[in-house]
């Protein structure tokens, strides 16, 4: 297992200076850096190289997180919708090829979030998505990459929510290359139990978010942390586990997530450090007993 960040930490928007941050996380003692995989998508070939030459140096490795927008839904009833998510995607895989990225990550089977003013059939959409990843399948499949699909709570998604719907998708496609992604907070709200919905994910198990129930980093809540750690242990997951906290009131990423009042009043940058320190050795003490 490999312990990484999600690279916003540090900021209350959606975008950062990709070769600082990196040289940030792999200065906190991580393994991994995920970035944005709209970020990816914008990248020059020189930026793009720049990545890959840093995270190279600093032997930190990358996946890459996508929220889908509703123009490129691979659920969507409009077929051009649905070729244009595809085509995005793929464009994002290769683009990982030439970052040395093989892990893409997400609801990638939709558009995050979920609207829920319209009347949502869940049995098409599973239909359209299902059909659009057999397509993505195959080019993650040429590539050597992994596409994992994150399960999200009822309040943000409403195609898949738990694990055992996740495993019936993925047996539906029919492609090693897509697993799923189990974040704590998304179950903390719809799995009967963690430590069972990961060890029901088995192998199909490609990648973890890592977060209180209140999305502070791990160590700050009550999640069964040690229990989590020994299903992960019990289904030898050898795969990246990413704290993914939304703790910083203000600015674009607390209105996305519905952060409307300051966990940590006055915090510095030295505080955020600390926190995180704190956080990484509280999750090798329960992950590696």
């Amino acid at each position: 297992m490999k312990y990484g960040l999600l690279y916003h930490y540090w900021s209350d928007g959606w975008s950062c200076d990709y070769i600082e941050t990196a040289k940030k996380i792999k200065n906190a003692g991580f393994d991994v850096m995920e970035i944005g995989g709209d970020h990816l998508s914008q990248m020059s070939a020189q930026e793009m190289d720049a990545l890959h030459g840093t995270t190279q140096d600093l032997g930190l490795e990358m996946s890459v997180n996508i929220g889908p927008a509703r123009d490129q839904d691979l659920a969507s009833e409009d077929k051009a919708t649905r070729e244009r998510g595809v085509a995005y995607l793929s464009d994002v895989l290769r683009r990982m090829d030439r970052i040395g990225s093989k892990m893409m990550i997400g609801a990638l089977y939709t558009y995050w979030p979920a609207d829920f003013s319209i009347e949502n059939d869940k049995e098409r959409a599973w239909e359209r998505s299902i059909a659009s990843l057999r397509e993505l399948a195959k080019v993650a499949e040429d590539l050597g990459a992994t596409c994992s699909l994150e399960i999200l709570n009822r309040y943000e998604g409403y195609i898949l929510n738990t694990c055992e719907e996740g495993l019936e998708y993925l047996k539906r496609i029919g492609s090693p290359n897509i697993k799923l992604l189990l974040d704590t907070f998304h179950m903390s709200i719809d799995e009967d139990s963690l430590p069972g919905a990961i060890r029901l994910a088995g192998d199909r198990l490609g990648h973890m978010h890592l977060g209180e129930g209140n999305r502070k980093v791990p160590g700050l809540g009550s999640m069964p942390w040690a229990e989590i750690g020994q299903a992960l242990r019990d289904i030898h997951f050898n795969g990246f586990a990413v704290i993914e906290p939304f703790m910083r009131y203000g600015g674009q990423i607390a209105k996305d997530v519905h952060l409307w009042h300051d966990f940590f009043p006055g915090a510095t940058e030295a505080d955020m450090d600390r926190m995180l320190a704190d956080s990484l050795a509280f999750l090798k003490q329960n992950f590696e007993a």
